[in-house]
């Protein structure tokens, strides 16, 4: 079986692949990774505080937001399984966790907030 041909990169490309290589290299820092993912995990917990509050307040897609939340988080499970296989920095690994706890607890707390 032949491989498939390489596209070529175009500028938007590489500028996305050097500013996560760059974002690595900013967060080699213990104090800076450490903000990074408190930042990242309380902007988690913002979108799902969101999410459980515009869903509810609408009481006509549920159902349908549940779904679609569960399924999000499903697929980042599916994700942080290809990225432990990758060696190298775990940044990316450990921003979709705290992204994926983030949201998770910020549903959490609007599903108390009904009861």
């Amino acid at each position: 079986m032949t491989p498939s041909p390489r596209y070529q990169q175009t500028r938007f490309q590489r500028r996305i692949a050097a500013a996560g290589a760059g974002l690595e290299r900013w967060a080699t820092n213990p104090w800076r990774r450490a903000s990074l993912l408190l930042i990242v995990l309380l902007g988690g917990f913002v979108i799902g505080g969101g999410l459980g509050t515009i869903t509810g307040a609408l009481s006509e897609i549920d159902q349908i937001s549940a779904m679609v939340c569960v399924l999000l988080l499903e697929v980042a499970v599916r994700l942080r399984r290809q990225l432990l296989q990758r060696p190298g920095d775990r940044l990316g690994l450990q921003l979709l966790d705290m992204t994926r706890m983030g949201v998770l607890y910020g549903l959490v707390v609007d599903a108390f907030k009904l009861l």
